[in-house]
């Protein structure tokens, strides 16, 4: 048996097989531990076009594991590579790893080359890609002398850029002097060459400082073009320089900066041609000039441009398709329009592929004696061819092997021995790339072990996921069963989730979850178990929260929040106000369950939360605090303050000042205290601000000034009762200037654009300023970058962009104060990144694992953070129904969408539909938005177990034959296979008889029974069943017609406990008779007990009766008379009161205290004889009859009762 484990998880079903973990082949290898023998695994190398930088030693990656440990080699262009003849090669110990050292001597250039590493051991050998290694290069600029460039206004325009070639190619963009981004638009706008194309030139386009620049980031390094000089000059302006020089014929007429239909500047022609390869961005431009300038459209012919893959650059110059595939292939046109005209221009693309995995082999671990297969697929355009190698080298030269057989892109494995181990490497190749996989083959013979550790400890909350973990390996491959308890048999409940690698999942915990839990993995060669510990602990539950308060300032208010816990676990309580911590400040006091605050102040109000945590959980309550002022005594002799006045400003420093004033009445209240506001008239007149606080006894108070404000003061007086009116106004004083003492806060650098990174912060107010000019000098530079830091000096704003930027890179920004007199102290450092895009790439491998009808379970490779583009938000999945298998035509229903948060590649998809073709893709999503989707994945849901019946009706009842009729499941769920019908007699003591079990074909929908006894009651069980299983029952009961002759016939069968006809004895004579002899004597008995009881007082039997009375046991209702109804068949006891059937054979709700009702499934619910809960699906449920007519308890007085009935 090939060693792979099915990638799905499995719930076992109540009442069936042991929960036994049956893993076969294909989808994913089982990893062997390293301590067992194995080939070698290339577990790191470096990238096929791998560009180094000649300024560094070359590191060239290949790592590997295996066991024995694997020995390394190389090859470079083809042929051996020995390294120990280059003294300035080293490989690591250990690893295959190579180091290059040319920072002492040699050159990069010397070491170009295709190398390739092999790790081989006794097992077999694993080879890596064909490495090429080069070193960037970024070449200055060619010198070249550029003219002036003078032109008619209205004229169209390109400035070339023609960058020197480098490796990889650098990035262009235009600037000018001061390092500010050359403003673009429709009509100026740089092309994909790195030209600047200006489709009409205007008298503001003239400047004398247009220059590229070309930015290498391997190297982190930038080139600068010459500055080229542009002069746009009017006709009149042209004129005059021409009369100055030249004869009249030469003058330029007016009609030159007339308006002009549109022509293509880039492409040239009316086609062109464009190849891209499959997975790449397609880029397509159309640049054109004209006057007005003309607007660009574009189209695909015979087809339309698609949605979520394109997007317009460059003001709709540039068309761009990511993930672009095979059916983008095909002709797109651009159009330019403006009011005078429109031109055309196709572009025939042409989505060439390198070839790419459908299915990538895999690592098989096969015992002696087995089969498996390596499979190897592969597309692209072309076609690529696939070659198989055998431990490195062609299999048409290797060593012959009987076991193995090749059939194209499988090599087919029969009957393994142990020399069949080996590692094979396919290669799929065409014109524009390979791929190159390694799998091995390792024959083992090993008996199961359990990797996890053992007697490890699982702590969880109740009602919530318990995963235990049990990871195992064996060859053959093990199977894994669960128990519980030490003499425990195999988890049979359906509350048990096993998953793939052998965890158990116990959906919903419960206290009677605790206990031991072993796993044991067995195959024909041993078997292992392990230990694992599972304790379930109480939620923590806060019982009493802290309920709102209202309290008058200066009062004293108190919260309570009392926590239950589980008894191991100790919570610690934190509160918080406003979410934030608790002032620190004497009022607030924290007991074991209250938090009181004493001496209430107007900025105490606001939320108060207690927050309860263990280890395994937490909990928290929230209450708000309102502060109101208190409730005003009259007292009609105090008041405030008057307001101080005559202020005066003395001993007047650049920093200091001194403040003097005279107090004003203090109304019968002493002044506490008096406070100071100052005005800063140059940069906020109008507004006052704090200044200090100083003791009522004070009149004077030496003040800390600022450079550069134009300071006012004002004195308020503070008695017990409130603060006084302010004071006059001081005269004021204007502090000298001098550098910020501060820099910007909030400073953040975020991109609004992929190329862009938008450094903000919160510039300095008036006040900080503390002179005149401010300005802020912003710094920047990439965070994994040896470039220097590039700064900029700005006015008074908060905001400036970097543009140019490579998308998504961390940069490292500082934000600087200056003002006329110098700078502000070095500023903090802060991390931000340029902009975010849209990812590139779609997460591959997407794979679909169906647990159930309902339940299904995806997988994903996840997308490199490279190609994210921006913070990864996580993954999400769309889905939809596309067809009912149990119906023929397709039907479209709404996606539904599932989001998956971070890094996780895997997620479930619940409430499918059974029996149903679903269709889903993933797709990444960063701050930017979605990336592309993955391709469709289409699987289809299992048959389930159908509803029950919709209907279920009796007709047409003769003497001795019934007429069913139903209506099909309303959710067959699956392709029903048959009806059941099973049906038993009732008899007069409600007594069931023996039960007909009676198959019926699924399609019928009527069915006659015949030979029934006449005047009897049927109970009937009816249900459909699908491949999966039987589905709910619907029950039904009716009677066959009177004989009017009244003559019993002859008993039938033998065996049976009552005859199943008879005549009712409630309607003959001697029965009537015999029951008001009987009445007539209750009634003498009950007049003697009267009688007796008057004349010798208690009646000491009627006590007990009394004290005994049994509620259950009531023959007759007390308000009409009449008897109970005839005890069910399934709880054998007598139904309530009033319970009797309505004619329409519709069953009331009981207002029992115990009806299912009140559980949430009502009388849908069913449990089996182990107790487990079944019920599932609505409909009427009853259980399945037992065989026979016994019954299960012996008939009660009621039911005596009740046969005379």
């Amino acid at each position: 048996m090939q060693l792979e484990i099915m990638p799905r998880k499995k719930r076992l079903p109540a009442g069936r097989a042991p929960l036994l973990l049956l893993l076969c082949q294909l989808v994913r290898a089982l990893d062997v531990p390293l301590d067992l023998v194995q080939p070698p695994t290339i577990t790191q190398q470096s990238p096929k076009d791998y560009i180094i930088d000649p300024r560094e030693n070359i590191v060239i990656q290949c790592e590997a594991k295996g066991k024995p440990p694997p020995s390394f080699s190389w090859t470079r262009n083809g042929t051996h590579f020995d390294i120990e003849k280059d003294p300035l090669v080293t490989m690591k110990p250990g690893s295959g790893t190579l180091t290059i050292n040319i920072m002492s001597e040699g050159k990069a250039e010397t070491y170009e080359g295709v190398y390739q590493c092999t790790a081989r051991n006794e097992r077999g050998a694993a080879i890596s890609n064909n490495i090429v290694v080069r070193p960037s290069r970024s070449p200055l600029w060619t010198k070249e002398k550029l003219e002036p460039i003078t032109l008619r206004n209205g004229q169209s325009l390109i400035l070339p850029c023609r960058p020197p070639l480098g490796l990889p190619p650098p990035i262009i963009f235009w600037m000018d002097n001061s390092f500010q981004r050359l403003p673009q638009s429709e009509r100026v706008s740089q092309g994909l060459n790195g030209d600047l194309y200006f489709s009409n030139v205007l008298p503001e386009d003239t400047r004398e400082d247009y220059i590229c620049y070309a930015r290498f980031n391997h190297t982190q390094t930038i080139q600068q073009k010459q500055p080229i000089s542009v002069k746009v000059i009017s006709v009149d302006e042209l004129n005059d320089t021409i009369a100055a020089n030249l004869n009249d014929s030469e003058f330029y007429s007016a009609k030159s900066n007339r308006e002009r239909p549109p022509t293509f500047l880039t492409p040239e022609g009316n086609a062109s041609h464009k190849e891209e390869l499959r997975g790449n961005v397609l880029s397509l431009e159309c640049i054109a000039e004209g006057l007005p300038t003309p607007i660009i459209y574009w189209i695909k012919e015979d087809g339309t441009l698609p949605i979520n893959r394109t997007f317009y650059k460059n003001f709709k110059k540039t068309l761009q398709i990511i993930q672009v595939s095979e059916a983008d292939s095909g002709n797109y046109q651009c159009i330019a329009k403006n009011p005078l005209g429109a031109i055309y221009h196709t572009i025939s693309v042409t989505v060439k592929a390198a070839p790419y995995w459908i299915m990538a082999p895999q690592n098989l671990v096969l015992s002696p004696g087995e089969d498996g297969r390596l499979i190897c697929r592969a597309n692209g355009n072309p076609k690529p061819r696939i070659s198989w190698l055998s431990n490195g080298v062609p299999i048409e030269i290797a060593p012959d092997d009987p076991s193995r057989n090749i059939d194209g892109d499988t090599i087919i494995f029969s009957n393994v021995q142990e020399r069949s181990s080996a590692v094979y490497q396919c290669n799929a190749s065409n014109e524009y790339g390979y791929l190159l996989a390694n799998a091995f083959v390792n024959v083992l013979a090993e008996p199961p072990r359990i990797l996890t550790s053992a007697n490890t400890l699982y702590q969880v909350i109740t009602d919530r996921p318990a995963l235990l973990d049990c990871a195992f390996f064996g060859s053959p491959l093990p199977t894994v069963e669960w128990f519980k308890g030490a003499k425990g048999s195999a988890l049979r409940e359906d509350i048990y989730v096993l998953h793939e690698n052998g965890t158990l999942e116990i959906p919903v915990a419960q206290k009677d979850s605790t206990g031991t839990y072993t796993c044991v993995a067995r195959n024909k060669l041993g078997m292992a178990k392990n230990e694992v510990h599972l304790e379930i602990k109480d939620a923590t539950r806060i019982i009493k929260q802290p309920e709102y308060a209202v309290v008058q300032r200066g009062g004293t208010v108190s919260f309570e929040c009392k926590v239950k816990h589980d008894h191991t676990l100790i919570p610690t309580i934190t509160w918080l106000k406003d979410s934030g911590e608790l002032p620190n400040d004497g009022r607030f006091t924290v007991d074991k369950d209250h938090l009181v605050v004493a001496d209430v102040w107007d900025n105490d109000g606001g939320t108060y939360t207690c927050v309860a945590n263990t280890t395994l959980d937490n909990v928290s309550a929230s209450a708000v605090l309102s502060v109101v002022a208190p409730t005003p005594t009259p007292a009609p002799t105090y008041d405030v303050p008057n307001p101080p006045f005559d202020l005066e400003l003395t001993d007047q420093l650049d920093k200091s000042v001194q403040l003097s004033w005279t107090p004003g009445n203090d109304n019968n209240s002493p002044i506490t205290k008096f406070i100071i506001e100052y005005e800063d008239a140059m940069h906020e007149a109008g507004l006052w601000h704090h200044q200090t606080e100083v003791s009522g006894m004070q009149t004077t108070a030496q003040l800390k000034l600022s450079p550069y404000v134009n300071y006012s003061f004002r004195v308020m007086a503070v008695n017990s009762l409130g603060r006084s009116l302010p004071s006059e106004a001081s005269e004021q004083y204007l502090t000298k200037a001098a550098e910020p003492d501060t820099n910007p806060t909030a400073v953040e650098g975020l991109g609004s654009e992929p190329d862009n990174l938008v450094i903000t912060w919160k510039p300095l107010n008036g006040f900080e300023s503390n002179g005149p000019g401010l300005q802020y000098k912003v710094s920047w530079r990439q965070k994994d970058g040896d470039d220097e830091w590039t700064s900029v000096v700005v006015a008074n704003v908060s905001k400036y962009i970097v543009s140019g930027t490579p998308t998504f890179v961390p940069y490292l920004i500082k934000v600087q104060a200056l003002n006329d007199v110098g700078f502000a102290p070095e500023p903090a450092v802060v991390m931000g990144h340029s902009g975010e895009d849209l990812p590139m790439v779609a997460p591959g491998n997407v794979r679909v694992n169906v647990v159930n009808s309902t339940l299904a379970e995806v997988h994903w490779d996840p997308v490199p953070l490279k190609s994210i583009r921006g913070h990864l938000q996580g993954y999400r999945i769309y889905y939809w129904k596309a067809q009912s298998s149990s119906k023929r035509n397709r039907r479209h229903l709404e996606k539904k969408i599932l989001t998956f948060q971070g890094s996780k590649t895997h997620g479930m998809l619940p409430g499918l539909e059974p029996f149903s073709h679903y269709t889903l893709n993933v797709r990444v999503v960063n701050g930017k938005g979605e990336g592309p989707a993955s391709p469709d994945r289409v699987f289809t849901t299992p048959e389930g177990v159908p509803s029950a019946p919709s209907s279920l009706k009796i007709v047409n009842p003769t003497l001795d034959s019934l007429t069913l009729e139903w209506d099909p499941p309303s959710r067959p769920n699956g392709i029903l296979t048959e009806y059941t019908l099973k049906y038993q007699p009732i008899n007069s003591t409600h007594e069931l008889g023996p039960l007909v079990d009676l198959k019926i074909p699924a399609n019928k929908t009527r069915w006659t029974l015949k030979n029934l006894n006449f005047s009897t009651r049927y109970k009937f069980y009816f249900y459909a069943q699908t491949a999966a299983g039987s589905g709910s029952q619907i029950t039904e009961e009716a009677v066959t017609n009177v004989d009017e002759a009244g003559i019993p016939p002859p008993d039938v069968g033998a065996g049976k406990a009552m005859a199943s006809r008879q005549v009712d004895i409630a309607t003959q004579g001697w029965f009537i008779g015999l029951m008001c002899a009987v009445a007539l004597l209750i009634l003498i008995l009950l007049i003697v007990c009267f009688i007796r009881r008057n004349k010798g007082g208690k009646y000491p039997v009627k006590e007990k009766e009394d004290a005994h009375a049994d509620p259950e046991i009531q023959p007759m209702k007390e308000d009409d008379g009449t008897f109970g109804e005839y005890s069910d068949a399934e709880d054998h006891k007598p139904l309530k009161k009033g319970s009797r059937t309505p004619s329409d054979r519709t069953v009331k709700k009981e207002d029992s205290d115990d009806s299912l009702v009140d559980y949430g499934e009502g009388v849908n619910g069913q449990f089996n004889e182990d107790g487990s809960f079944i019920g599932q699906y609505s409909g009427k449920k009853e259980k399945e009859p037992a065989e026979g007519n016994e019954s299960s308890e012996a008939p009660s007085p009621v039911n005596a009762m009740n046969s005379f009935v």
